[in-house]
């Protein structure tokens, strides 16, 4: 036999030991290849392209974006990478709706990886904090269901939407300059809260096309990389290819959802009154979500198609390991047993249901497969308190071992305790003891931090391509 050919067989019998040394992912790996879909790692290979970990995504409002949050923070301690966060003063968010500065960062979350808390978009500053091959990434939503979902939660705190009698949608959009006010608190909630987070002018009039255009265009310049909400899903798939990531890194559980209850129909012609009053937002969506589309076709609807169904069988079998063999119940905040584990309620009238663990679940898990478990459903508010710790924690610890003529300590990698896999694994035998590996305070129960507003920022430039998966909030 020639030494080609005993090269080949070497070759084959190497990666069928490989694909059945991780079977959870076996399946994934030949449907993908059967239809000849790009490259799909379940594990880093010699030769192939690694992971990107220097990524900003900005957080934008009432997009699905907590469930991207927390699917990066997950991403952060599983791959030990550095998480930026809030100083107190902000709370959880970048003191936002002030235009984000370096200064906003706690110092022991020094240098970044990652950056995904809320924020008013600056280039420049993130340039000054990120690394130079950060990707930019950020999610948009459809601008009438979005508007519904800020006119609904924000509803106590936005003065533009209190003044509104009977806190009625339809009066709003009736006469908005009857109630809306340009410069007063919160108003980035009332009117083109997409462009305001991008760090655009959310009051250029409609008539300034070329302003329009503009902005339009620098987004697509600064962002890699722009998800569409309503094809989360599809999103994820482009996200995988663009940073090279795994099934593990891309699954999710929806966060942060309002009850059927706290969600009103929009009745015929609000929509077309919604898109006329944020025709900003009308314009970054109707753009990107054909960026999106032209993407996808370009990677194939089938491949697509075929990841997609891949992703959401992985989803499944990891939610029900973690809930007991069966699919979650959503539940109210009171409800919900596990401090750690209830959401940020913004009104008495608005409904934000969340998941609590079995009560048994210690007995079979490890104490990794339990952290897993917990950090999956883990609200915005407590997860960022938690990761803020442990990043603490690891920075004092940094900071004692440090020479003592080195002046400006660097950042040491995050210990993870989450598993790889995106089956959760019982451990033989069962442990000891019951818990969380670790918590948070108690939940915060009053509304998120924000400052005074600041005025149009432009985005920075930055050649990329821009792309674009189900509403959340």
């Amino acid at each position: 036999m020639s030494q080609k050919k005993i090269f080949l067989i070497f070759v084959a019998i190497s990666t069928v030991s490989l694909l059945l040394h991780h079977g959870g992912h076996l399946s994934w790996t030949m449907e993908a290849f059967h239809i000849g879909c790009p490259a799909l790692r379940s594990h880093p290979a010699p030769g192939l392209k690694p992971k990107h970990t220097n990524v900003v995504f900005l957080k934008t409002h009432k997009t699905a974006s907590t469930t991207m949050q927390n699917l990066l923070f997950r991403f952060a301690e599983r791959n030990n990478l550095t998480v930026a966060l809030p100083v107190q003063a902000c709370s959880h968010q970048f003191c936002y709706p002030r235009s984000f500065t370096s200064h906003f960062v706690h110092p022991h979350t020094l240098p970044p990886n990652i950056i995904t808390s809320h924020m008013r978009f600056s280039k420049a500053e993130l340039q000054r904090l990120m690394p130079n091959d950060t990707m930019y990434i950020t999610i948009l939503r459809e601008p009438g269901s979005m508007f519904e979902s800020l006119f609904s939660y924000y509803n106590q705190y936005c003065q533009s939407f209190k003044r509104v009698p009977n806190g009625s949608l339809e009066a709003f959009l009736e006469e908005p300059w009857r109630y809306y006010r340009p410069d007063e608190k919160d108003s980035m909630y009332a009117r083109n809260t997409l462009t305001f987070d991008l760090g655009g002018d959310k009051d250029r009039p409609a008539t300034d096309v070329a302003y329009a255009r503009g902005f339009l265009a620098e987004v697509e310049r600064v962002f890699s990389l722009v998800m569409i909400a309503e094809y989360f899903d599809e999103s994820l798939v482009l996200l995988r290819h663009l940073l090279s990531w795994d099934l593990d890194d891309i699954l999710y559980v929806k966060l942060n959802m309002r009850t059927p209850s706290s969600k009103r129909s929009l009745t015929p012609g609000l929509p077309s009154k919604i898109r006329a009053w944020n025709s900003l937002d009308a314009r970054l969506y109707d753009h990107f979500n054909a960026s999106l589309w032209r993407q996808l076709s370009a990677l194939g609807p089938a491949c697509v198609a075929r990841e997609v169904r891949l992703l959401r069988r992985a989803q499944e079998r990891l939610m029900r390991s973690c809930f007991g063999g069966r699919m979650p119940l959503l539940r109210s905040a009171a409800q919900i047993k596990n401090k750690d584990l209830r959401p940020w309620q913004p009104s008495g009238k608005v409904d934000i249901v969340g998941y609590d663990l079995p009560v048994n679940l210690s007995r079979g898990f490890s104490s990794q497969a339990q952290e897993l478990c917990l950090k999956l459903i883990m609200p915005e508010v407590q997860y960022t308190r938690v990761l803020l710790r442990s990043q603490s924690l690891r920075y004092r610890r940094g900071y004692q071992l440090r020479p003592l003529q080195q002046s400006h300590p660097l950042q040491q990698p995050i210990r993870t305790v989450l598993p790889r896999h995106p089956q959760v694994q019982r451990s033989q035998p069962p442990p000891a003891a019951p818990g969380p590996a670790s918590g948070s305070g108690s939940t915060s129960t009053s509304k998120p931090a924000a400052g005074t507003q600041g005025r149009t920022t432009k985005l920075g430039t930055k050649s990329s391509q821009t792309q674009a998966s189900q509403t959340e909030k």
